[in-house]
């Protein structure tokens, strides 16, 4: 039985005194190892790191946020009193709220002479603008100076995930800088893009990424020159923006690494045995010509 059964044995052994080594034999299988130790470690890092894959569709990802998105707005005016300082919201639905107060803080600065706003808030998921202007102040102030810094501006939570994907969702543009123009009205179009992130556990997370687009101007009416102010206007794109941590498969890597083995020795045996062939007939022309 156990003769029978070595019969199947496709993997037939050669005595070792029936075997040559050769310097070109040890050569080939040092640089076959080495390049079979490189594949296997650029493999390994390509398995243990999580690739991220992104897809487009049209839907609205989060209902469960009753048509709201948070907002997050972080914005220093230099040169304007805090009592002057207000933000306005109004949007497509009818909403027009003039000087918000819930959640948010003024922060004097230089002395009195300028303000820092921070406030969090909420917009419908409609077209519509908010803006830091001097709406809300009691007396209107002749020339108020809307240089300022945005320091912060972001929608939907902010998403700290892994190989810079989608790293400050909600935030996506860094919606910085510092404007010199102090008399004229300042307006970012803002293009809201709602995005799903899903990790290798299938937790899904919502936030918004969004493109800008800015411009300065003096407005003038009948009436003369109309009041600048900060113009934020928004726009929901249809589109949803989905990106998902994925890992590639165990059985794939395993197969992979066969074909890496497998392959290198195969394609060196038959390096190998092509320069021995060749040397062997040589050294048979270099006998011929000697006799």
């Amino acid at each position: 039985v156990p003769f029978a059964l070595r019969r199947f044995d496709i993997y037939r052994k050669v005595p070792k005194d029936l075997t040559q080594p050769t310097y070109t034999g040890a050569i080939i299988s040092v640089c076959c190892c080495l390049f079979i130790l490189f594949l296997f470690l650029s493999e390994l890092t390509g398995f243990i790191t999580t690739e991220v894959v992104n897809e487009l569709y049209v839907d609205d990802p989060d209902k469960d946020s009753g048509g709201k998105i948070d907002v997050s707005l972080n914005i220093s005016l230099p040169n304007l009193h805090c009592e002057l300082v207000g933000l306005d919201i109004q949007d497509e639905m009818g909403r027009h709220e003039v000087g918000h107060i819930d959640n948010s803080m003024k922060i004097p600065l230089n002395n009195g002479a300028g303000c820092r706003f921070e406030g969090q808030f909420s917009i419908n998921k409609v077209p519509g603008n908010f803006h830091v202007s001097t709406h809300s102040a009691t007396a209107q102030p002749q020339n108020p100076d809307m240089t300022h810094v945005i320091h912060k501006l972001s929608f939907g939570d902010t998403l700290q995930v892994s190989r810079g994907h989608c790293r400050w969702c909600g935030q996506w543009w860094a919606c910085r800088g510092r404007v010199t123009q102090s008399l004229a009205s300042h307006d970012y179009i803002l293009k809201i893009v709602p995005t799903v992130y899903e990790d290798k556990s299938g937790k899904q997370r919502y936030s918004y990424q969004y493109t800008v687009a800015n411009k300065e101007y003096v407005a003038y009416s009948h009436t003369g020159r109309i009041i600048p102010a900060i113009w934020f206007r928004y726009d929901l794109s249809p589109i949803t923006v989905k990106y998902t941590e994925r890992r590639q498969p165990l059985y794939r890597f395993i197969t992979t690494i066969c074909a890496i083995i497998g392959g290198t020795f195969t394609v060196a045996g038959i390096l190998d045995s092509c320069i021995f062939t060749a040397s062997e007939a040589w050294k048979k022309i270099q006998l011929g010509k000697m006799h």
